[in-house]
């Protein structure tokens, strides 16, 4: 397999870990290199086959047009809410992601983490360990409680699998069609599409998001839409902060209009410490690490080296979100 010459614009120190994963499975078989940019940028781009970047954090449209003879851009998240797919479109450009596939597992960890820390009351636990109290707070179980997730893709059903061994009882809503080998596998109450959502939010008592960014879904769990919830329903999202409508949010905390909320993403980030929406003994949350471990840098590496491997055999990408 001949070796194709690859650049990987990176954002370092920041993505050292997902960096060097890249480096190191790529450029084992590949001519792979960091972009200088402190350097001419137009000469690191000659010749260049195969371009890799953080999610349209790092490369500038200067890059993409010096990118225009490149055979593909790979960016290594799920999210592609930062790049500009339509650029990439007129310059004509295969434009790939890294699938939720790569980071679901790490995802539906982080979502049930959060809804233990939520039923068991953990931000209370951890003020009372600091006071001597003992046995308080009181905290409630998952099972049997109702678990309503919005987008059933690879993240989605993560988390039905997990929540399904403790019990609870799976609601889902999605866009398309699920596997039958899926429903057999974790038997949800009810699995609709995306005008069934508020029947699915207004009966859950754990409310996950799993959706893309987009005009479509943005502020998608609105004023109207946590109206609509339990008063001791918890919503968790470890998707994009763009999907909730802050300013409800905080309102119906205030109001006790939820029972809480575990948050790994915000809008925007980071969050300002100071911020009313971190100070409820009711809200749990974390800086954006859901996908943020050792296992979904090497699956998202391995992705990248699939799509290369691919190109240095004269064969189509996969993973385009450019059609």
């Amino acid at each position: 397999m001949r070796q194709v010459r690859t650049i990987l614009i990176a954002d370092e120190p920041t993505y050292i870990p997902w960096c060097q994963d890249i480096v190191d499975i790529v450029g084992k078989d590949h001519d792979l290199t960091v972009l200088d940019e402190t350097q001419p940028l137009e000469d690191q781009f000659e010749g260049v086959e195969f371009v890799v970047e953080q999610g349209g954090r790092n490369g500038t449209p200067e890059m993409v047009e010096l990118a225009r003879n490149t055979k593909m851009w790979q960016v290594t998240t799920v999210g592609f809410e930062h790049v500009d797919v339509d650029h990439f479109k007129r310059v004509g450009i295969p434009l790939a992601n890294t699938p939720g596939t790569f980071s679901a597992p790490a995802l539906a960890e982080v979502a049930f983490m959060m809804m233990l820390m939520l039923a068991h009351r953990y931000v209370e636990c951890a003020e009372n360990i600091r006071e001597k109290v003992r046995y308080e707070p009181m905290g409630t179980e998952l099972e049997g409680r109702t678990l309503g997730i919005i987008g059933f893709g690879s993240s989605g059903t993560e988390l039905a699998r997990r929540a399904r061994a403790f019990g609870m009882r799976i609601r889902g809503i999605d866009v398309r069609p699920i596997s039958q080998e899926i429903l057999d596998e974790i038997q949800p109450e009810f699995i609709g599409g995306p005008a069934d959502a508020d029947q699915v939010i207004a009966g859950s008592d754990f409310l996950s998001l799993h959706l893309h960014l987009n005009d479509e879904t943005s502020k998608y769990i609105d004023a109207r839409r946590i109206e609509l919830m339990k008063s001791t329903a918890c919503l968790i999202n470890v998707a994009r902060g763009g999907l909730v409508d802050e300013q409800a949010l905080l309102k119906s905390l205030e109001t006790g209009e939820i029972g809480g909320a575990g948050l790994d993403v915000f809008d925007p980030e980071p969050p300002d410490p100071d911020s009313p929406l971190l100070q409820f003994p009711n809200v749990v949350a974390t800086p954006h690490i859901a996908g943020v471990t050792r296992e979904t840098s090497m699956r998202r590496a391995e992705c990248v080296k699939e799509n290369v491997d691919r190109i240095a055999q004269g064969m189509e990408p996969i993973y385009r979100i450019d059609q």
